[in-house]
């Protein structure tokens, strides 16, 4: 009767009783969802730490310089966006949003950096890119003042395909060999074989260069050629695709391991089969990483082959260019046509480097994914 008692007047409440609505049930605010407010105080903070600064740091502070108005402009954006977001958000939040805004100023200076420098080349070097003959010509019998419809850079093109060619048919299997050894086998050298990759892969090439020259060129007689440059190039490149394909193989998960052994494979049936295949987007992005390095090198052919101005396919004896070193000589000449031919031949090899990328990516994707 007494719970009867007590549920009794809820039931028969009159319409003119007034009620509490029911109220709605907010779940969690998502930190990464931007809402108009946010981005109103993103502009906001934007515009009035501009104003802050032009007229402090130029007007009251006197001073000058883009770089010191930048930081400056950066240091009070994050004062004021910070002060903004704690109005009307917790202490997280506020957190997130600065941390946020960091990282994205430091990716925009990033691909900024690496946006100009790539522009810049192109821009400088276009007067030369632009003419068929400086990819079909060699610059045999062509002077440094000589016009841009004469001379190529031919002769360097294929002196750094041929070079890099048998420096990635040296350093690939042993890199990746290296990275299965201390990985997969884990022998008693593999504590010592990783130090001695880790401490490799800081290697100046210039150091690389002279061993080559000594052991090669003074002791065995061997000449200065493509070979020579090649050796060289693979000393600096099996360090970075045995560390970096460490770091992949490390990645694949070890119940792929488990059961392919317990299907009962044996233990290099597991890591041809199982282990490589899965680890082949880690492995193919070291083999980049290394190629990119000595694709770039300079100091390596200036001192194991020698810059040559006229077309070689034959790299074992006779001096054989590359495009680093072209560029080099260009640039010690200091003359203008020189330099532009240059900034082409840097265009061009930023251009293979990306092809080289983009071609390895597409030819090693991992085809599970699309599905």
């Amino acid at each position: 009767m007494t719970i009867l008692h007590t549920i009794r007047p809820l039931e028969s409440a009159g319409p003119d009783e007034p009620t509490d609505p029911p109220r709605p049930r907010r779940g969690p605010r998502r930190i990464r969802v931007f809402t108009a407010e946010d981005w109103w105080s993103l502009v906001g903070a934007l515009a009035s730490s501009f104003a802050l600064v032009m007229v402090g740091y130029e007007h009251i502070l006197d001073f000058s310089g883009l770089l010191g108005f930048l930081l400056c402009w950066y240091l009070v954006f994050l004062l004021v966006y910070g002060t903004l977001v704690s109005i009307s958000n917790p202490r997280p939040l506020v957190v997130e949003r600065l941390v946020a805004a960091t990282l994205y100023v430091a990716a925009t200076v990033v691909i900024g950096a690496l946006g100009t420098t790539v522009v810049y080349t192109f821009v400088k070097g276009w007067s030369a890119v632009a003419h068929l003959n400086f990819f079909t010509h060699d610059m045999a019998g062509v002077s440094p003042l000589s016009p841009l419809n004469q001379g190529g850079i031919l002769q360097a093109i294929v002196g750094t395909v041929i070079e890099v060619g048998i420096a990635m048919a040296v350093s690939v299997p042993l890199g990746i060999g290296t990275a299965v050894y201390m990985t997969e086998v884990k022998g008693r050298g593999s504590q010592l074989v990783r130090t001695v990759v880790e401490s490799m892969t800081a290697l100046p090439e210039i150091l690389a260069g002279l061993f080559v020259y000594i052991v090669l060129i003074v002791e065995f007689g061997f000449p200065k050629s493509g070979v020579a440059v090649s050796a060289a190039m693979a000393v600096t490149m099996i360090p970075i695709i045995a560390r970096a394909g460490e770091v992949a193989l490390r990645v694949v998960p070890g119940g792929l391991r488990e059961a392919s052994s317990a299907l009962g494979a044996t233990h290099w049936k597991t890591v041809s089969k199982v282990v490589l295949p899965s680890a082949r987007a880690g492995l193919a992005t070291a083999t980049i990483l290394a190629v990119a390095r000595g694709i770039g090198e300079t100091a390596i052919p200036l001192i194991a082959s020698g810059a040559s101005s006229f077309l070689t396919f034959n790299p074992t004896g006779e001096p054989m260019n590359s495009l680093p070193l072209f560029i080099y000589t260009a640039y010690t000449t200091h003359e203008p046509l020189a330099i532009t031919r240059g900034f082409g031949a840097a265009a061009v090899l930023l251009t293979m480097v990306l092809v080289l990328f983009v071609v390895m990516r597409l030819v090693l994707r991992d085809r599970s994914a699309r599905r």
